[in-house]
């Protein structure tokens, strides 16, 4: 551990608490559920104004296509809104990737819309931990840290997207080409506990949707004639949770499909997830899904489509990984904080970001919890503790040290 230094002590006392809670009140007040694209638009336009106090560019990154597949088995487009992009110091031979999300799962006409205060230090209110308080720590970490006299040192990008709570989807290139040869990265999801303990390893997550087209008859006249998609989506559903496996779970979550009750319906949608911890899980998933839908197909002799797959890779903490985790933790302790880390059975852009090469701590936002309901609150004295953190591990990264 490295006691506080007076550059330190400069760097932590250019953070402002009651700026960032100021920040958290009013983006918490516009609504950014996912497919709120105008809230979004809103959003993405303060964002612009508050980070353009820093150096560098910004821009407002049009998403990329994403089709969705309907009740129906047809393919849609489905809108994202754009995704904030701030470059500093791009040709710094040192750089970093910061990211967070300004979408929550709270849409329009959702009830829970309004602040409240729980007590004197808790704030409840939709997204101020997941994750505008996140963003609040992302732009005071570091215009604190652009006041040291070593910033020029370290470039970094800056990603806030619209998507993430839905996959991440219309961003997911974006985060790719932004983690391309980085040092290091931070996201700033709400810490994994209200302790401020952060998530270690995690799991993988992939959603899929498989179109059954089987042949419609009458139900009494002549059902021999049909082939019901109903019923291939069901064995299909049973046959997907046989192949679950210590690592490995599978959730068929819904099927859609059919019409009147004397019509064999030739049309079906089984919707699932899938949660593998280790990557070796994923690749073995994928040949099993396929010989299971041969089978469904050749038995009920119907057509078999799957969409989707894995979109949040596992996590694993390799060498440089745990080199960033310690640089955290130290980091932590000349703060008087305690940092540890558990293994996470959520997903985030880190799953995207570690796909990429690059050690991430992913949990680097707000300490609270309840996230994804109307519960959701705020630590408040966590926003500074957390600016405090970051900016002292840029300071850190900037100042030599390896992950």
């Amino acid at each position: 551990m490295k006691p506080l230094s007076p550059d330190d002590r400069a760097l932590l006392d250019r953070i402002d608490p009651a700026a960032m809670l100021a920040q958290v009140t009013r983006w918490s007040a516009i609504n950014t559920g996912t497919g709120n694209l105008p809230g979004l638009g809103l959003q993405a336009a303060e964002l612009a104004d508050a980070f353009a106090a820093l150096p560098g560019s910004i821009e407002l990154a049009e998403p990329a296509a994403v089709e969705a597949i309907g009740a129906d088995g047809a393919a849609v487009a489905r809108e994202h809104g754009r995704h904030l992009v701030l470059r500093v110091r791009p040709q710094a031979e040192r750089r970093v990737l910061l990211t967070g999300h300004m979408d929550t799962v709270f849409a329009a006409a959702d009830p829970f819309q309004d602040q409240r205060w729980i007590d004197d230090e808790t704030l409840n209110g939709p997204g101020v931990a997941d994750m505008k308080g996140g963003i609040a720590v992302i732009l005071a970490a570091l215009t604190a840290f652009e006041g040291t006299p070593e910033s020029g040192r370290l470039g970094y990008d800056v990603m806030i997207n619209a998507d993430e709570e839905t996959g991440s989807l219309s961003s997911a290139p974006l985060i790719a080409d932004l983690a391309r040869g980085k040092a290091a990265a931070l996201t700033y999801e709400p810490s994994a506990l209200p302790d401020g303990t952060l998530a270690g390893t995690r799991g993988g997550s992939g959603n899929y949707s498989v179109v059954i087209t089987g042949r419609a008859a009458h139900a009494g006249r002549n059902p021999q004639d049909g082939r019901n998609a109903v019923v291939a989506a069901a064995d299909l559903a049973l046959g997907l949770k046989a192949l679950e496996r210590d690592g490995l779970a599978i959730n068929p979550a819904r099927i859609e499909g059919g019409s009147a009750n004397n019509v064999v319906p030739d049309n079906a949608v089984l919707r699932f997830n899938i949660r593998p911890r280790e990557p070796h899980l994923a690749q073995a998933f994928a040949a099993d899904l396929s010989a299971l839908a041969g089978r469904i197909a050749r038995e009920h002799d119907v057509g078999v489509h799957v969409h989707g797959g894995i979109t949040r890779p596992p996590k694993p903490l390799d060498k440089r990984a745990l080199a960033l985790f310690a640089l955290v933790r130290d980091c932590g302790a000349t703060l008087g904080q305690a940092i540890a880390w558990q293994p996470s059975g959520g997903v985030c852009d880190g799953n995207n970001i570690a796909a990429c090469g690059v050690p991430v701590v992913d949990t680097m936002g707000v300490r609270g919890g309840a996230i994804h309901s109307s519960s959701e609150y705020l630590i408040v004295p966590s926003l500074a503790e957390r600016a405090a953190l970051s900016a002292l591990v840029l300071r850190r990264l900037a100042l030599g040290e390896t992950v």
